[in-house]
């Protein structure tokens, strides 16, 4: 396969590029991708495609795709590399091994390192919104982290509108280091958040979005049109499959292959270059499991979609909070 020319963006108004596709290893690296050589075959081979974005967390198989992916990642130059990870959801069942402490968070990164084997991260996600604890004391945590050079930049995860306001302005009155990109789930199944309530709020902040399953856990691809393959994710883990599924989106699914047969590409590759050209949209974080679901994603990249397909996706798959409940 010839590899198309790579697109680097900012993250929103900051001089550091990411990879308008970049891999992430939710579910996958150190889960489902076990081996250790395929996991060194794809990320090398998304690397010398012009990938230069790695999005992990410590959550992600509880510690596993820090390790399998930090191990790869050693073979290329550093400079060369914007590595992120996340804190927030539970590590054990330590009661403060959990959230958006102090205490969590600076524990937390650290842990993250050793497992990744680097001096830092370029971003470090809040990986959801902590009730728990007050902004305050999770911005200066990660204030802290980039005064000690152990992050770069800091980012939110799942966040509302409203959420990344009210720590803007905390931010700017205490002149802290403030957010710089949120990664919310932004797909043609999943609208109505980012692009009603978010993508304003980035857009006004100056931030960028790194959003994550463009194929909504693999609904995008048809790959369900006829039920539930017993080795498919949503044939192994049931609560992926009750959260994405339904008939209707399955309906819409499949009414989705015309448009791709009508550009000679793949569900797939036409999902993610639809996200891929939306406003506001930094980074679009993709998970593979072999070589050949990587080549087709590196594909969307060649994908153009002029302004008569993208009304009738929008009339495919409104923007409305219904359609990502139904």
């Amino acid at each position: 396969m010839q590899t198309p020319e790579m697109e680097y963006r900012p993250l929103g108004r900051c001089g550091m590029q990411v990879s308008v596709l970049s891999l992430g290893g939710w579910i996958t690296f150190g889960g489902t991708v076990a081996d250790a050589q395929m996991v060194r075959r794809l990320l090398h081979k998304a690397f010398d495609a012009g990938v230069n974005f790695f999005d992990m967390a410590d959550a992600y198989a509880e510690g596993n795709a820090e390790r399998v992916m930090g191990q790869v990642l050693r073979d290329f130059p550093r400079h060369r590399l914007v590595l992120s990870s996340k804190v927030f959801f539970p590590m054990s069942d330590d009661v403060n091994d959990r959230g958006l402490s102090r205490k969590h968070v600076m524990e937390s990164a650290e842990k993250s390192l050793g497992r990744m084997g680097t001096d830092y991260l370029d971003i470090y996600f809040c990986h959801r919104f902590d009730e728990n604890t007050p902004i305050e004391e999770t911005a200066r945590a990660m204030d802290d982290l980039i005064h000690q050079g152990k992050i770069l930049y800091w980012g939110t995860s799942e966040w509302t509108g409203t959420q990344l306001v009210e720590m803007h302005d905390l931010c700017r009155e205490n002149n802290l280091y403030r957010p710089q990109v949120e990664q919310p789930q932004y797909n043609l199944l999943a609208r109505a958040k980012f692009e009603q309530d978010v993508r304003p709020v980035l857009d006004a902040q100056g931030m960028g979005a790194v959003i994550w399953s463009p194929l909504a856990a693999g609904m995008l691809t048809g790959k369900y049109d006829e039920g539930f393959p017993p080795d498919s994710r949503f044939g192994r883990i049931k609560w992926i499959r009750e959260w994405m599924y339904s008939e209707q989106r399955r309906d819409r699914v499949r009414a989705f292959k015309a448009h791709a047969d009508a550009f000679g590409c793949t569900r797939a590759r036409l999902a993610i270059a639809w996200a891929a050209r939306q406003p506001g949209v930094s980074s679009v974080i993709t998970g593979v499991t072999r070589p050949e679901q990587l080549e087709d994603n590196l594909r969307a990249l060649t994908v153009e979609l002029d302004d008569d397909v993208r009304r009738k996706l929008d009339d495919l798959f409104p923007a409305k909070a219904e359609n990502e409940n139904e």
